[in-house]
């Protein structure tokens, strides 16, 4: 009885906890349907005006238009440098691994805007780089990078070495066992990769928010929208299609990232 006790109160926070974090999100969707510029209880109608409006707006299509491409290169160029880091750390005996590992790390415990603070001073000031899409691209692949090198580690650790092995003992040289037998193993991880990576520079604020130049990302751009009473139902509604594209990668990135993997059991001397 105790540990049912233990168990639903457990459940209970953890309801609650999700509640809390997700419930304001979930709540978009329903007020982009309100047919009223205020967001405000209880809803006036049901609309589509506002995503029609979303979609006849020329500078949010150009902007979409730039962080799909922003998405696209990042999400390419973080999974490559990922696939080739996790290959290194988890197939050789490197010096320092440890600390080299937690050192490609960094960007996902240093906040954001400490990030984006150093990449412009040295973007802009020290290299003297225009700032441009290019900037922003850079900045998103050194976030994105140890994210698709998780990834690629544990999808590279997921499988039996002795494959690799018994290829190479056939006369196949390292970079043919990559290809003939490391590669189509690692398609699973590689596609999650990829689809976590696009989404997270896809949806990244703060770092294009300070290295963007005449061309702004989606999210630069809903930010600057914000300002307008008017305009906000617009955002609304492109938030929300933000957010379920958003879930749907995810999604689709952990299931693929799961596929093919089996549970290591030991075996018994």
């Amino acid at each position: 009885m105790i540990g049912e006790r233990r168990f639903g109160g457990l459940g209970v926070y953890a309801l609650a906890y999700l509640a809390f974090l997700y419930g304001p999100v979930l709540l978009l969707p329903l007020f982009s349907f309100n047919d009223s510029i205020y967001i405000t209880f209880p809803l006036k109608g049901f609309t589509l005006a506002w995503y029609r409006q979303m979609a006849e707006n020329t500078q949010l299509v150009l902007a979409l238009q730039a962080s799909l491409k922003v998405a696209v290169a990042v999400a390419v160029v973080s999974t490559v440098l990922g696939l080739i880091a996790a290959k290194a750390v988890t197939r050789y005996r490197l010096p320092g691994k440890g600390p080299l590992v937690g050192f490609l790390m960094l960007p996902l415990v240093v906040p954001s805007i400490v990030l984006a603070l150093g990449l412009l001073v040295v973007l802009r000031l020290a290299l003297g780089f225009e700032l441009s899409l290019l900037t922003v691209a850079a900045g998103h692949i050194m976030l994105c990078v140890p994210l698709a090198m998780l990834v690629m580690i544990s999808r590279l650790e997921g499988f039996d070495r002795n494959l690799e092995e018994a290829a190479a003992d056939l006369g196949l040289n390292p970079w043919q066992t990559f290809w003939r037998v490391t590669f189509p193993l690692s398609w699973p991880g590689i596609m999650a990769s990829l689809l976590l990576c696009f989404s997270a520079s896809f949806d990244e604020y703060v770092i294009a928010a300070f290295l963007t130049g005449n061309e702004t990302t989606l999210p630069v751009f809903i930010f600057s929208q914000l300002r307008f009473p008017q305009k906000l139902p617009g955002v609304l509604a492109l938030g929300s299609c933000i957010l379920i594209g958003s879930i749907l990668l995810v999604t689709l990135a952990e299931r693929l990232r799961r596929k093919g993997l089996q549970p290591q059991t030991a075996v018994a001397p």
